[in-house]
């Protein structure tokens, strides 16, 4: 766990969040400021700070989300197809600076995504 990381914080509990999924390696909760209808949170609970950062001794953490991205969008209803978005570094957009997954859906999408 990262002293300063919000994300980290929220995984012990410090903070409260709307959650939706978790397990061992996982922790999914409601986005404080939605995009969509449905714009969920998806974050490993071994801090590593972006997507630079994944590497062999940490990969089965990016597994993990996805296969827990898939698990939450059948539970949420997203049938008809939704978003993974990852913001990777400052010109990414990365505000948090612990891997997540944004699951954006709930709604028709555009194909532009900026």
């Amino acid at each position: 766990m990262a002293n300063d990381c919000l994300f980290c914080k929220i995984i012990a509990g410090e903070i409260p969040s709307n959650k939706v999924y978790e397990d061992e390696y996982v922790l999914a909760f409601r986005d404080i400021a939605p995009q969509a209808p449905v714009h969920i949170l998806v974050v490993p609970k071994e801090h590593i700070c972006c997507a630079n950062a994944v590497d062999e001794s940490n990969s089965v953490y990016v597994a993990k989300c996805f296969e827990a991205i898939a698990k939450i969008a059948k539970a949420e209803g997203l049938d008809n197809g939704y978003r993974v978005i990852n913001n990777c570094g400052a010109d990414g957009g990365q505000t948090v600076m612990h891997l997540h997954f944004h699951i954006i859906g709930g709604v028709k999408l555009s194909e532009k995504v900026v």
